[in-house]
């Protein structure tokens, strides 16, 4: 008997090993969405044993994972218009993941749901049940052996739960048959006692045993508790109950109950510590964030701002248009209030030549800088097209633009002509250029720093544009080249132009921001009223125009009629801001012509 039941428990532990294989773990690096102020990042993400785990990067898996979710009760939604993207949910928790491919996009999708079905039947009570009826069959050490080696620790709070549901089963079978043989014990003792004779007539036994009537009733009793014996032999199957294996298999189940409850009170512990430090960080994004988003709100209407990269700009953006230009509306707003506090950043950049240099023609772009540069100057002789519509006149500041859209993105030419007094066209463009300044009157940056020197007219220039929620973080890459181009005549007005150009560098690739892409030109020459009475010229005698050019591709989808919006209220504020700082910076200095 003890063979076979031995043969039965080694039996289930070998079902348990499969039962408990492991699955195919699955990991890889996936963009992740982390909120409106970063967009989408680099994750390193792990499928492991039911659970989805993420981090940083493939190096730091070491240092602990940055967030898991168990795939149990998750669900997996593959986007409905981004073939690269699905969405992990687990009750108000969700993960919004892109891979590099469809085909990897199906890969991990197909990957959770194995896990999740796995994890469905892992570790259930049914499972759990079926050790408690073996252990039943057996008593005595070897239930405490194959007790101790059932039941694993490891595992969750619920596997636990169920674990001390079994070991209940086993106590109750255990005072059933307790309590089956005790009240068959009573049930004898009072049927013997109701057939004993009276005590007068166990007197007379002791006095006189040869009576026979005496002698007659003496053995009738003995054949009435010979039956009861034979009834409690029968009901517990011959045998009585083997009291002493019976005492083992209560320490042994007792002494897992506890040991079970102990591991419960180590989980909770450790979730209670672990949901004590995600609550300190929940506190600190929460107060990053209800600053970021003080921007998405006007004085007289609050903003509905919600979470997700279904709420950022693209053509399936679920921001109604009217909140969306609010945001933006109220993002430039702050921007501009920010302006006058805006203080100069130190940035490193790679050091100026030493000694003025011309680009040199073998430089790869000494072609381009020299069209581009040409087709700007000729555009501006030649440009008498009445295709341009006026979106902006305040007399001396005119802004003109052409619709045109590329692929459904808003890339409208600009065009702007003002006059100002009291400064040169040499320092409108030289304050323009200058990378040293730029960030004293472009409050719109969040940083620009100078890529490479071609030479000392001619720098490649990055500029990380600052959120505009709900629109993406932009970057551009560009040279910047400034040019003196002398009057063909003598009493022509000298010009001097800035061509600011997008091109492409190792040192600033693509792919973090949404890249812009820019064709901008700042053209000015100088106009001097020279004094009646002949004396010195000052700043009251000269003036500027300016002629400011701009073909933008912002990169990346908005609602047109926000674009153009934006369109109308910055280039004039731009020009006005600019031309006040020029003034500002050179009221105390020599003219510089």
């Amino acid at each position: 008997m003890a063979e076979a039941e031995k043969d039965v428990l080694s039996l289930t532990d070998d079902e348990d090993e499969l039962e408990e294989e492991p699955l195919p773990e699955l990991h890889g690096t996936l963009s992740k969405w982390t909120n409106y102020l970063h967009g989408w990042q680099d994750r390193y993400i792990v499928l492991k044993d039911g659970t989805l785990s993420y981090y940083k990067s493939e190096d730091e898996t070491a240092f602990g994972c940055r967030g898991a979710v168990s795939l149990n009760r998750a669900s997996v939604t593959p986007h409905q218009f981004d073939e690269c993207r699905f969405d992990v949910s687990v009750n108000d928790s969700v993960w919004y993941l892109r891979g590099a491919s469809p085909e990897e996009r199906q890969q991990w999708v197909d990957s959770i749901e194995h896990h999740k079905q796995a994890e469905s039947g892992y570790g259930s009570e049914n499972n759990l049940r079926r050790h408690g009826s073996i252990m039943s069959l057996t008593s005595g050490t070897s239930l405490s052996t194959a007790s101790a080696s059932s039941f694993k620790r490891g595992r969750g709070l619920k596997e636990k739960l169920a674990e001390m549901e079994t070991f209940r089963d086993i106590l109750c079978r255990q005072i059933d048959t307790l309590q089956s043989y005790f009240d068959s014990c009573a049930s004898a003792v009072h049927q013997g006692a109701a057939q004993d004779l009276p005590d007068e007539i166990e007197d007379d036994i002791d006095l006189d045993h040869n009576s026979p009537d005496i002698h007659s009733a003496h053995v009738e009793g003995l054949r009435l508790r010979g039956k009861d014996l034979e009834s409690i032999l029968k009901q517990h199957g011959g045998h009585s109950v083997d009291f002493k294996g019976e005492a083992f298999t209560f320490k042994a189940t007792t002494a897992g109950i506890v040991a079970t409850l102990s591991h419960c009170i180590d989980l909770m512990s450790q979730r209670e510590e672990a949901w004590k430090k995600r609550l300190e960080r929940e506190v600190d994004r929460r107060k990053k964030y209800e600053e970021a988003y003080k921007a998405a709100a006007t004085s007289d209407k609050k903003l509905h701002v919600v979470g997700g990269p279904d709420y950022e700009e693209g053509p399936h953006c679920m921001i109604t248009e009217d909140e969306f230009y609010d945001a933006v509306d109220a993002t430039l707003d702050k921007l501009e209030k920010e302006e006058e506090k805006q203080k100069k950043k130190d940035h490193a950049a790679p050091p100026k030549p030493d000694h003025k240099i011309a680009l040199s023609p073998s430089n790869p772009f000494y072609s381009e800088i020299n069209e581009v540069t040409g087709n700007h100057l000729r555009r501006l002789l030649d440009d008498n097209d009445d295709s341009w519509q006026c979106i902006a006149d305040q007399g001396d500041l005119k802004v003109f633009k052409r619709e045109l859209e590329e692929n459904g993105i808003v890339v409208d030419p600009v065009k702007a002509v003002c006059t100002v007094k009291k400064i040169t066209g040499h320092e409108v463009c030289r304050y323009f250029w200058d990378f040293d300044n730029r960030l004293e009157w472009e409050a719109t940056l969040e940083s620009t720093q100078a890529v490479e020197w071609l030479s000392d007219d001619t720098f490649i220039n990055n500029n990380v544009i600052k959120r505009v929620w709900p629109a993406s973080q932009r970057d551009a890459c560009f040279w910047s080249h400034i040019r003196h181009i002398t009057a063909d005549n003598d009493e022509g007005p000298d010009k001097w132009i800035v061509v600011n150009y997008s091109c492409d560098h190792p040192s600033c690739p693509a792919g973090k921001y949404v890249r812009i892409t820019m064709n901008v030109a700042m053209i000015c020459h100088t106009i001097i009223e020279p004094p009646s009475n002949g004396g010195d010229i000052t700043r009251d005698n000269i003036t500027c125009k300016i002629t400011y050019t701009a073909d933008v591709n912002p990169g990346g989808w908005a609602p047109a009629a926000v674009v153009r919006s934006v369109y109308k209220r910055e280039y004039p504020k731009f020009l006005r801001r600019f031309t006040q700082y020029v003034m500002e910076k050179t009221a105390d200095k020599a003219i510089l012509f």
